[in-house]
């Protein structure tokens, strides 16, 4: 619990530090919020390790894998604004690995998980990395939809200056997607290969909605390769595929073991 706490009190300290240096017009300098970002994310990391070791194996349940795509979250946001481009990005997401690391702490835990051996193992941690690359993404594509909408209105908020110029976000945008996508295809691969009953009763609409995910991000990407789509047409593509794949993996969760109490 107090790995918990100080974890939560750095990834708000984190933002909080980011907050200040966006009002300032510092947002893609300052570095002050990197040393409380990095420290949440080992704490964060470690409150998992701990309670596995408890538990005497991984807990991927409802809240244990939201919080490790938090956590997912917040690595690559630490590589990217540690490297200068989107820095503002923490803003959202360490309050949101906040959020998911306490509702682990209070919710999730499970005493006995299931083993699971070496290939599902592979295939889960690919799925959520895939899906915090993604939600990564798509957090890009909302902050490239209000860059384009402000400028078209000539709303030059303060905000604005914590964002790259908008062809950089848009390049990063699709090169994150790019990532996510080879992810995901590993992860449907590995699904394939390794489940033994993929389409079984309780895996059918996870199955399908996974797959028309990944067929939304392959034709956003093959559209941006053959037509040059961009702008409204990218954030569209990319919000609809990642709605697709949250239904596909936490919102079948969410039924099956919140509602159903189905482990």
């Amino acid at each position: 619990m107090t790995i918990v706490l100080i974890a939560v009190v750095l990834y708000l300290t984190a933002a909080g530090l980011l907050v200040s240096a966006v009002r300032r017009n510092r947002g893609r300098s300052a570095r002050l919020w990197l040393l409380p970002a990095n420290f949440a994310v080992l704490l964060h990391g470690a409150a998992h390790f701990v309670a596995w070791r408890t538990a005497g194996g991984a807990d991927l349940h409802f809240f244990a894998a939201l919080s490790l795509v938090g956590l997912g979250m917040s690595v690559l946001t630490a590589i990217v604004g540690a490297s200068g481009r989107m820095a503002a990005l923490g803003v959202v997401v360490f309050p949101l690995s906040a959020l998911m690391l306490a509702g682990y702490q209070i919710y999730g835990h499970v005493q006995h998980p299931e083993p699971l051996d070496w290939r599902l193992q592979l295939h889960a941690w690919m799925a959520l990395l895939a899906y915090a690359t993604l939600a990564v993404a798509a957090l890009f594509a909302l902050m490239l939809w209000m860059q384009e909408r402000a400028l078209r209105r000539r709303e030059f908020h303060g905000w604005l200056r914590a964002l790259p110029p908008l062809v950089e976000l848009e390049s990063l945008l699709f090169r994150t997607i790019a990532v996510g996508f080879v992810l995901l295809t590993g992860t449907l691969l590995s699904g394939v290969l390794f489940v033994e009953n993929l389409f079984a009763q309780h895996l059918v609409h996870k199955t399908v909605l996974s797959v028309l995910s990944w067929l939304a991000f392959g034709g956003l990407l093959l559209g941006r390769w053959r037509y040059g789509w961009r702008g409204v047409v990218a954030v569209r593509w990319t919000l609809a595929a990642m709605a697709l794949l949250i239904l596909a993996f936490f919102g079948s969760k969410f039924v099956l073991e919140l509602v159903l109490r189905r482990q």
